[in-house]
């Protein structure tokens, strides 16, 4: 590895005094399906190493790094990488503020290499519902037409409206509405095993053919689409899993290696209580993978998740960022439909992302003591 490459964006913010959990909380058992703020800061570390295969000509990759900068649960504490690209930056999507490492390799290059450590500081969420805001929390303009509009595989008309428009019928005020799609979600959908990474995202498709079946990327983005339609502000959040559930699920965590560990999560704007967090697709995974697998829908496990995952979210989990639709900078190749996996492409074209042994990457995940 060549080390004079070793370059350093941000300070990694290791003394910043945040709150952790206790060694009480620690050592106890597995507690009831509850995440909650006052649980404590929780501090991860990410090793991203991509060791792509040579390739005649020239070679890039962007990493994804988090970019989330949301003080009451997500807090970035920087990045620093080495690898012996000729280039090396951080680059950002200007629709978004998505943030991802470039690295460019020349041609002929040996043994390409490139390793990127981010640290990050997590706090779960919860919405109490019974304490709204006395009055009402304005969501900037510009930020609400950017989170109602319509997206290449997030479209608000046809199938989509009319879906939607029948879901919120009779419901009353932004909540109930938000409610109604989280609970037809679950009800209508199921998660596919056989389904490529976390699924595309094609909403009008899903609708349309009538297969409601898929994983986080597809589950969560009916549930922002649909809200969309509905006029309420929504969006996706692409991140990947690193710990374990504390809360006993072993569907919902994952540690140590975690390149297969993504994960899509979404957010709907409610004007008493401002973002909430929401997951019907992990509701899903629960049914079909907690233990014993195959759960009914009024399982005790089911039942604990599907209440608690409209409002809180368990922040075992690292946000990437919440964009849609990206041009990569620098790229030859096609946009893709957002970025919670790492990127490459030689002139041979575009790599696999959904294959970290074919691209060969590894993404390693440890939490801070």
């Amino acid at each position: 590895m060549n080390r004079r490459n070793f370059l350093r964006v941000s300070t990694l913010a290791a003394g910043v005094a945040l709150p952790a959990l206790g060694r009480a909380a620690a050592l106890a058992g597995p507690a009831p399906f509850a995440p909650t703020p006052e649980a404590g800061w929780r501090r991860f570390e990410l090793v991203s190493r991509l060791e792509p295969m040579p390739s005649a000509g020239s070679l890039r990759a962007w990493v994804p790094l988090p970019s989330m900068h949301e003080a009451q649960w997500f807090r970035p504490m920087g990045n620093v990488w080495q690898g012996n690209a000729d280039t090396m930056r951080v680059v950002r999507d200007p629709a978004s503020g998505a943030e991802m490492l470039f690295a460019e390799w020349g041609a002929g290059t040996a043994d390409p290499v490139l390793e990127v450590l981010s640290r990050f500081a997590t706090r779960d969420r919860a919405t109490d519902f019974a304490r709204p805001a006395p009055t009402p929390i304005a969501l900037p303009a510009a930020e609400r037409a950017l989170y109602t509009r319509a997206t290449a595989l997030l479209p608000t008309d046809g199938i989509v409206l009319d879906t939607a428009e029948q879901i919120v019928r009779g419901a009353g005020d932004d909540e109930e509405k938000a409610r109604a799609i989280y609970e037809w979600v679950v009800d209508n959908t199921f998660r596919e095993p056989k389904t490529r990474g976390c699924g595309l995202g094609d909403v009008r498709s899903m609708l349309e053919t009538g297969n409601l079946s898929g994983k986080c990327a597809d589950l969560n983005a009916l549930y922002v689409g649909l809200a969309r339609a509905a006029g309420l502000p929504a969006r996706d959040v692409y991140g990947l899993r690193v710990a374990d559930s504390r809360f006993g699920y072993k569907s919902l965590g994952k540690s140590g290696n975690v390149s297969k560990a993504q994960h899509c999560r979404a957010e709907v704007f409610l004007e008493r209580f401002g973002w909430v967090p929401v997951d019907p697709a992990d509701v899903r995974k629960v049914v079909l993978e907690e233990p014993p697998g195959q759960l009914s829908l009024v399982d005790p496990k089911v039942v604990a998740a599907r209440r608690q995952l409209f409002g809180a979210w368990e922040m075992n989990w690292l946000a990437y960022n919440d964009a849609h639709d990206l041009v990569l900078p620098g790229s030859e190749g096609p946009q893709i439909p957002f970025l919670m996996y790492p990127q490459g492409e030689s002139a041979e074209g575009r790599f696999d992302s959904l294959d970290p042994d074919a691209f060969r990457y590894t993404l390693t995940a440890r939490e801070l003591a």
